[in-house]
């Protein structure tokens, strides 16, 4: 099965120390299509590089000691451990490449990620792992203008000014999470604080501060894009539990972007997949899965039936749907599919530009066609290397005309040569982007949609205790978990 490819025109653990950049370095950027969630693309085909022999299977598609569902940093994590307790996993991918969410790849020359992008050092897990495997991150040059929005249009501000009116009003958003998320990796300890604002959604908490006109301008646009560019859809309590993991400070708050894997986010991907040793099979979507109490049977669309003691389900909540499960999931389950969590509607754009403008970092309005620009590199015949987020329907980023549209308005002299980007709200096997929860959706799902069900355990940042949505950390978290729970069924 071929994945859907660029168009060219995403256990507790303890805080880390705080972000690395300071806040005038990172004031207006946002970490919009991350989950996030990038890669060179692996080898398509069958077996992979990394692949271990299944010679002497006993059923069509082969007898494991386990089977993975996904080949990003869920399922690969996951993998990992499972081979360091002894077990001989196998992985099936959809796509014809790793990582899921995360997707390295060129453009004008440059690494890119495609999907999630940045690390930070409060992401503990992440940490854990390049150090583990000796992998060094690099920073991405700073803005040396910020753009923000008037009541009168767009004017440029000092990264020290858009940082500091940014920074209040996410305190202002967020007062008194520290205190809801006592312990952040923990969401639930203080349930009683938590029930009151899990039915709200980061509109309704806007809406309870009563802003100035030109003030909710600026924070609209943030919470309208992590909620998918609606900040209706959005549960509060959501982003302010990035906000307590984070530290509850803006420094830490904008340190959780740009900074990022010397290797590209699939380099240590690769790294942890070849500790998994995982017979792994690209282009094998999944069909099914049932549990007779013995064995688990998993049938891709192809037909190959594979089987083993016991399975990890690591895709996104959003493509729970898209199997049949024998037995059905259990009612939280099946609830959490059909509501969705992944954001459906976000676009990550990469453009080579021109213009005399500078490194800028440009914020727009919720209901914007574009919701953020930002510099990365500049080229010596004065053209850049711009990434651009968008969470609205509407911009078709084949459309080099709409986009060059949209982009005048806010940064007039900029001209787009090319683009390449991913339409991750009709990636077919994600079924959406980041994960975010919607109001109401913690305190229904939570712990028991973390929960082993049977033979099956379930990997995937949507679920994750800590960094859930987008952030690696959390797909590495639910990794470690899934495989645990996998180990005691065996």
């Amino acid at each position: 099965m071929t994945a859907e490819k660029p168009q060219s025109a995403t256990e507790a653990a303890p805080e880390a120390g705080a972000g690395r950049a300071a806040v005038t370095r990172r004031s207006m950027l946002k970490t919009a299509g991350f989950a996030a969630l990038a890669f060179g693309a692996a080898t398509a085909g069958g077996n992979s590089a990394f692949a271990a022999s299944s010679a002497g299977s006993t059923e069509e598609g082969g007898s494991f000691d386990a089977i993975v569902i996904g080949a990003g940093y869920a399922g690969v994590t996951a993998a990992r451990e499972l081979r360091a307790q002894g077990l001989r996993p196998l992985i099936l991918e959809a796509r014809d490449r790793l990582g899921g969410r995360v997707w390295t790849d060129t453009f004008a020359g440059e690494q890119i990620e495609l999907g999630g992008a940045w690390v930070s050092e409060r992401h503990a897990l992440v940490e854990k792992e390049l150090k583990r495997y000796n992998i060094g991150t690099v920073n991405d040059p700073s803005a040396e203008v910020s753009i923000g929005p008037t009541l009168t249009g767009y004017r440029n501000f000092t990264p020290a000014e858009a940082g500091a009116r940014q920074g209040a009003l996410l305190s202002k958003l967020f007062a008194g999470a520290e205190q809801v998320f006592e312990r952040p990796y923990e969401p639930l300890y203080r349930k009683d604080l938590v029930t009151p604002l899990d039915r709200i959604s980061l509109r309704d908490r806007i809406n309870e501060l009563k802003l100035s006109a030109e003030d909710e301008m600026w924070i609209s646009g943030e919470a309208a894009t992590y909620s998918g560019g609606n900040s209706s859809l959005g549960a509060y309590t959501h982003m302010a539990q990035w906000w307590a993991l984070s530290g509850a400070k803006p420094e830490g708050w904008f340190g959780l972007i740009g900074r990022r894997p010397a290797t590209g986010m699939t380099g240590l991907l690769k790294a942890i997949l070849a500790d998994a040793g995982a017979d792994l099979r690209l282009n094998s979507p999944v069909a099914a899965i049932s549990d007779d109490g013995r064995r688990v049977r998993v049938t891709t669309r192809a037909g190959k039936t594979f089987s083993a003691p016991v399975a990890v389900v690591a895709v996104p909540v959003n493509m729970w749907k898209t199997i049949a499960f024998t037995p059905g999931l259990p009612a939280v389950h099946a609830a959490a599919t059909a509501q969705g969590v992944g954001i459906m509607s976000s676009k990550k754009f990469w453009m080579r530009v021109r213009g005399d403008f500078g490194r800028i970092s440009a914020s727009t309005p919720e209901g914007n066609l574009i919701s953020s620009l930002h510099s990365r590199t500049q080229f010596a015949n004065g053209e850049q290397l711009m990434i651009g987020f968008s969470e609205n329907p509407n911009l078709d980023i084949t459309n080099r005309a709409q986009v060059q549209q949209a982009i005048r308005q806010i940064v007039p002299s900029l001209t787009v040569l090319d683009i390449k980007g991913q339409d991750w709200g009709n990636d077919k096997w994600s079924g959406g982007s980041w994960g975010f929860r919607k109001p109401g959706q913690l305190l229904a799902q939570y712990p028991a949609i973390q929960q082993p069900f049977g033979r099956l355990s379930f990997a995937t940042d949507d679920i994750a205790n800590g960094w859930s949505g987008g952030f690696i950390d959390g797909a590495i978290e639910s990794g470690l978990r899934a495989a645990q729970q996998a180990v005691k069924s065996v």
